[in-house]
């Protein structure tokens, strides 16, 4: 096909707006990758890399590190300095930015505001679009109760916790009723330990607004669950908590999924995250190998049917527990965001995943995406229908690992480290790459 406007190219794919002046609310590798893979989105669809324009905001601190996601956009904004708090977190200051910069859309990244029901919920009183869920929805998966409790209402397979059997429904502002999330919620130590005597020890608790590695406890007795109780409503204060079984010798394997404002779902296969240490993955790889084909296709086919119950847009990811042994997938919680390790996924699918994510934003229905298409093993320039619940997607013939190095001495009980680095380059391939992020 011929090179085509950005105007024409939504037209002709079915969207509904057209965006192009986009602000990036983060920094580092998030906002780099971003704007790079937006751009080459833009030259090999349209034939021109400056069809998009790219607003960055930037810090004092990234200024003086002339940070590459500055010097790759098309113009900054300086922010304050500091915590993030100040500037890549602010929710006010990122819509107000946005106003002052007439941007078409905003895109959050991971960490910082990313997770923030405000600022979806700003962005949208303002009339600017947010390349992520709508704010009833992200309030909704963000809270790892509520999730678990609309999880088992679509059927998705959980783990035995102190709420089973709770079920309910999405209500307008993305909130669970009152009385089902109470009765998902354990209100005391002596609540807690009731539920661990019914599902057995050892068993996890959790805060649901914790995160990190932070409000979450491994307790195997009556003692351990007592202190463990402690540490986590201290940690995350004012946090419901919940219980759920231990699930020992499992592995972390997640979803990609990307829903547009259509109804559409599409599962883009997923990643085995096992490998963590600090409950903070340090490994991540696809497709997974340890479950069979037909067992994740089940997964992928239940994480689709949870973000289409609550209608689910743009980018997120299902995380589950699996058991080899009993071939079973356990919901662990939807992450309403894009994830760090989707290069992995791009890998193994050939879908520009930002680029998605943008092409979602300006209303394109999922079927009409070329990436899409190709992914299917369909013609990109043609509109045919995908059901994404039940057509066969290309299985890939490749494998992708992406690996965290941390600043950490294993030598000296994992102790972080510090010191200048005087030195690093990555000598990347089109197949093997790297990056460095702070």
């Amino acid at each position: 096909m011929a090179p085509q406007s950005l105007e024409e190219y939504v037209k002709s794919r079915g969207g509904k707006r057209v965006l192009r002046r986009i602000l990036i609310a983060n920094n580092g590798m998030a906002a780099t990758k971003a704007i790079m893979s937006m751009r080459q989105w833009a030259f090999l669809e349209l034939g021109d890399a400056k069809a998009l324009e790219f607003i960055a905001m930037a810090s004092k601190d990234d200024l003086e590190a002339n940070a590459e996601f500055i010097r790759l956009a098309d113009a900054f904004v300086e922010v304050p300095a500091g915590k993030n708090t100040n500037n890549y977190k602010n929710v006010e200051l990122i819509v107000e930015t946005a106003k002052k910069q007439k941007v078409d859309c905003v895109w959050p990244g991971w960490g910082h505001a990313s997770e923030d029901p405000a600022l979806p919920r700003t962005l949208a009183e303002a009339g600017i679009m947010f390349l992520g869920p709508t704010a009833p929805v992200m309030h909704a998966l963000g809270d790892k109760i509520a999730s678990t409790i609309l999880a088992q209402s679509s059927k998705v397979p959980c783990i035995p916790w102190n709420g089973e059997g709770v079920t309910a429904d999405i209500q307008a502002d993305g909130s669970i009723p009152e009385e089902p999330f109470k009765r998902a919620c354990l209100q005391s130590c002596e609540e807690a330990r009731q539920c661990a005597a019914r599902i057995g020890y050892p068993v996890v608790l959790k805060a649901s607004e914790g995160g990190g590695g932070k409000g979450i406890r491994k307790c195997a007795n009556d003692e351990e669950l007592k202190t463990g109780w402690e540490q986590v409503t201290t940690e995350v204060a004012g946090s419901p908590v919940f219980m759920m079984q231990l699930c020992t010798g499992a592995r972390h394997l997640e979803v990609q999924l990307v829903g547009d404002e259509h109804g559409q779902v599409v599962a883009l296969i997923g990643r085995d995250c096992s490998t963590q240490r600090r409950f903070q993955k340090i490994f991540e790889e696809g497709p997974p190998t340890v479950a069979a084909k037909e067992d994740f296709r089940e997964a992928e086919k239940a994480a689709q049917r949870l973000a289409m119950s609550v209608g689910y847009r743009g980018a997120g990811t299902v995380e589950y527990l699996y058991k080899p042994d009993s071939k079973g997938f356990y919901f662990l919680e939807l992450n309403p965001r894009l994830q760090v390790e989707h290069p992995v996924t791009e890998g193994i699918t050939g879908v520009n995943v930002p680029a998605l994510q943008l092409q979602v934003g300006m209303g394109i229905p999922l079927e009409r995406v070329p990436d899409i298409r190709r992914f299917y093993g369909l013609n990109p320039d043609e509109s045919s229908k995908i059901d994404f619940l039940n057509d066969v997607y290309k299985y890939p013939n490749t494998h992708v690992i992406a690996a965290r190095i941390t600043a950490e001495n294993p030598d000296d009980a994992f102790r972080p480290t510090s010191g200048k680095i005087e030195r690093i380059r990555f000598q990347s391939t089109p197949n093997v790459w790297g990056y460095f992020s702070i």
